[in-house]
């Protein structure tokens, strides 16, 4: 995949104290890196060196940091096309309202409190217009950009959905397709920030201290609708979600979301949050409707933060990079099942990583809703269960030398873990009469290889799941003696379809026609994979 010009965009910092807090560090946090991972096999917090986002896509991808004492400086002083196309660049929308860049005389009781409280000097609006600025000075000075990447962190990803759907839309400004190739977001509030308490939600809508009042859903109408004013809200019966981007906008299949599902290692808001959530942001809030996702279990920010891990990292650079998108779904749900409820897990891993790269779990408060699912497909037969998408990188670009093998032949190694079980609801309690704890109804694992086919033109998969497989997986390597067909769906398109094993389909919930799609997509629309 091409190397862009990637342009950072932080999340909020809270008031001016804070804003004063944040602009000392040179890259606004996307620097940072972690040295934990959250459990280890004696379930303690162990060492685990992860550099950070931006040094690794330095590392691993050749990108470069220009700063040379001011990156901004250094873009306008540069000449038209004299920069290169693979480099990272910070937008600093919160310099403007420092206070720690002029001379300050003592402050008092009254001046400390009040920069404690607001924050004076940003305006989202005028950080969106700002962006639309930026992006269009790295164009200019880039040779060989004709779009860049934007990766957002939290209301980073509210200012670039500002100016991607209103200042945009602006007379004489360009589409915001025609300035963005990808668009990447951690633990962005696409749906806002609500609360548990009722009072603290109508508190911010009313109020906002210090500029939070933009994560109001109801507020978020003004600065991402074209004509509309802070402040103005959806008339009344309008067909209008905070989590839409118009198709005439940007494509979301150019967009992914990283949802942080872990509340526990977050601050205070997490009390006040509730559970299902990030520690800020709720689970159901933190992704763009229709666009790529994945489910990690880390909070907002902080040491166990979703920026600073191995788990996002790993899901940014297969979504820039990644040559081919791999989706499955599951398809031919028993419709209309509703009693009782039924639930799926699902962890998504790839050979080689020591980190779980998606996974929603009943015990990070995000499975898998099979009941409503199987109600969907009630009322629309064609309707398929969305379980994951991951991206894949072309094999020749991971070879260890150039002229080198790569190993394994090329081929990457995923298992998707499926976990269905039931829970037993009378009048809005758990009837636990033959309940078996953590014990599932049904529970597999599906190990995918996929790697070139022998032709070189595209790739080729081989199937099968964990139960029919006599002995150790890493004995096995293809998975099987022989791929899967893919089916031809569009020029660069295949399919490939896999029964669910017997047992699973013994559950009501799944029946009997219960299949498992697989959907390969060339992202470069190269010759045809799997012939």
């Amino acid at each position: 995949m091409d190397r862009l010009p990637i342009i950072y965009v932080r999340g909020y910092a809270g008031p001016t104290s804070g804003i004063d807090t944040q602009v000392d560090d040179p890259f606004y946090g996307f620097n940072k890196g972690a040295t934990h991972v959250r459990v280890g096999g004696d379930g303690n917090p162990m060492f685990y060196q992860f550099e950070g986002p931006m040094l690794r896509l330095m590392t691993d991808e050749g990108y470069q940091l220009l700063v040379h004492g001011d990156q901004h400086a250094l873009l306008s002083n540069a000449a038209a096309g004299s920069l290169p196309a693979a480099a990272i660049w910070v937008y600093r929308f919160y310099d403007q309202a420092a206070t720690t860049f002029v001379p300050q005389s003592h402050p008092g009781v009254l001046s400390w409190l009040h920069r404690h409280v607001t924050a004076d000097g940003f305006d989202i609006e005028t950080a969106a217009a700002g962006l639309y600025d930026l992006i269009e000075l790295v164009l200019a000075k880039t040779k060989d950009a004709d779009r860049v990447i934007v990766v957002a962190h939290s209301m980073g990803g509210l200012v670039t959905r500002c100016m991607m759907q209103k200042v945009c839309a602006q007379p004489d400004r360009k589409r915001a397709s025609d300035l963005i190739s990808k668009f990447f977001t951690y633990g962005t509030p696409h749906g806002g920030i609500s609360f548990d308490l009722a009072a603290l939600n109508w508190a911010e809508d009313a109020f906002g201290p210090a500029g939070s009042q933009i994560f109001s859903p109801p507020k978020m109408y003004g600065y991402l609708t074209p004509g509309a004013h802070f402040g103005d809200e959806p008339a009344a019966g309008a067909n209008w979600d905070p989590q839409v981007i118009p198709d005439d906008v940007f494509d979301v299949d150019d967009v992914f979301c990283v949802i942080g599902t872990d509340p526990s290692d977050y601050g205070l808001s997490k009390v006040v949050v509730g559970p299902k959530s990030d520690g800020l942001v709720r689970v159901e809030h933190a992704y763009v409707k229709g666009a790529n996702r994945a489910y990690v279990y880390k909070s907002h920010s902080g040491s166990y933060g979703e920026v600073n891990s191995e788990e996002g990292y790993q899901n940014l650079r297969r979504f820039l990079f990644g040559r081919f998108k791999v989706q499955v779904t599951l398809d031919g749900l028993a419709a209309g099942c509703q009693s009782p409820v039924w639930q799926a897990d699902m962890r998504l891993a790839v050979r080689g990583l020591p980190v779980i790269m998606s996974e929603q779990l009943a015990a990070h408060w995000c499975p898998i809703q099979l009941t409503d699912e199987a109600q969907q497909a009630a009322a629309s037969p064609d309707h398929a269960v969305p379980l994951v998408t991951t991206f894949v990188r072309d094999a020749a670009e991971d070879s260890p030398a150039p002229g080198a093998a790569a190993p394994h032949g090329g081929r990457s190694r995923y298992s998707l873990t499926l976990r269905v079980y039931q829970l037993d609801q009378q009048a809005g309690s758990f009837n636990f009469g033959d309940h078996l704890e953590q014990v599932p109804d049904w529970a597999d694992t599906l190990v995918a290889d996929v790697g070139p086919n022998a032709a070189g033109t595209g790739l080729q998969t081989w199937l099968a799941w964990n139960s029919e497989v006599p002995g150790p997986i890493a004995n096995f390597d293809p998975i099987t003696a022989e791929p899967v067909q893919l089916a031809r769906v569009t020029d660069h398109q295949w399919q490939a379809r896999l029964a669910m094993p017997t047992q699973a389909r013994q559950l009501p919930i799944l029946g009997q026609n219960a299949t498992l799609t697989i959907t390969i997509t060339d992202r470069q629309a190269a010759a045809p994979a799997g012939d």
